[in-house]
């Protein structure tokens, strides 16, 4: 009796889910700054109040309503973008191959299913990256994947600061510095941070490593990392920590940009993953990635669906600073 590998239990979302949730983590830059958690809705309503923006809570009908506080709120909705991949694995793939050792037919299909769950799982958190880092920079994606400002959308102001850098003695960069960290503490209104950084664009980079002042800083940072071999691209300077952000043509902070913004902020930056739009996944909370399979006619093989439903905000955007040279 000839064995099927292409077993249906091997393609269910269970399996599937599982499997690409357990995948080896392979971290972003902005992996680690937002929160995460699930919920059970494709929309999620965002209040804004004072310039803080909250997820209004779900509760189930009969409870008691989130409590309102005066006037000068604003509540929009918010359809949380879905991002699906799709690949195909053929029924000849497995026919006749033998992985190194002594792997079983259902072992050489786990292979080959990981390895196009992996390829899915990488486009899906290079995508994520890509929201994050609009997220931090006030924007974020729209039901139809257009980019929106959420200054624009709430009415709320961005807060900008120049750094004036210059190659002369006479430059007022560390004054504009302090100012910098000012108006964080100001947007903040008393909530605690541990520290302050910047991520830089390319030319404010360069601008910022010219500065007469933040030069000498850099090199002594540098030569010490060299010590510890230690490659980032990261020095502080003036109570902030200056990093370049190293993206690539598509994500990325602009080359004439940088954007500080305080860290070890609760609820800072936070995502917010909804369910997927399968039949076994209503009303269940939602998970960071999701995956499927489904047979291709005539038994041919499989074809696979892995999905993430994030929604990424910072939910303090005048605390997040738009730095320029002028």
């Amino acid at each position: 009796m000839m064995i099927d590998p292409f077993t249906p239990s091997a393609f269910t979302l269970t399996s599937l889910t599982a499997a690409i949730n357990q995948l080896k983590y392979q971290p972003s830059r902005l992996s680690g700054l937002y929160e995460e958690q699930g919920i059970t809705t494709l929309t999620a309503s965002v209040e804004e109040r004072d310039g803080v923006l909250s997820l209004v809570e779900i509760k189930p009908r009969g409870a008691n309503g989130q409590p309102v506080h005066g006037e000068g709120r604003r509540i929009i909705p918010f359809t949380i973008p879905h991002l699906p991949q799709t690949a195909t694995l053929m029924a000849d793939e497995v026919q006749g191959v033998r992985a190194f050792g002594s792997e079983t037919q259902a072992e050489i299909l786990q292979t080959r299913i990981n390895e196009r769950l992996a390829t899915m799982r990488r486009n899906l958190d290079y995508t994520m990256e890509s929201h994050r880092l609009l997220a931090l920079m006030g924007q974020y994606y729209d039901a139809n994947g257009d980019a929106q400002s959420l200054f624009t959308t709430f009415n709320v102001v961005q807060q900008t600061q120049t750094m004036g850098w210059s190659t002369s003695a006479t430059s007022s960069a560390r004054k504009k510095a302090t100012e910098l960290i000012t108006k964080i503490e100001d947007a903040l209104d008393g909530a605690p941070f541990s520290g302050i950084r910047c991520l830089c664009g390319a030319t404010v980079w360069t601008d910022l490593l010219e500065d007469q002042d933040a030069k000498a800083t850099y090199l002594n940072t540098m030569m010490a990392a060299d010590l510890r071999q230690d490659p980032r691209l990261s020095f502080q300077w003036n109570g902030i920590t200056w990093e370049r952000y190293r993206g690539t043509s598509a994500v990325k902070v602009p080359d004439a940009e940088a954007y500080a913004y305080p860290e070890g902020v609760a609820g800072l930056f936070i995502t917010r993953f909804a369910p997927a739009n399968y039949n076994e996944t209503v009303n269940t909370l939602g998970l960071p990635y999701y995956a499927k399979g489904e047979p291709l006619k005539f038994g041919k093989g499989y074809e696979l669906e892995a999905q993430s439903n994030p929604l990424n905000l910072c939910t303090r955007p005048r605390a997040v600073i738009k730095v320029t040279k002028a």
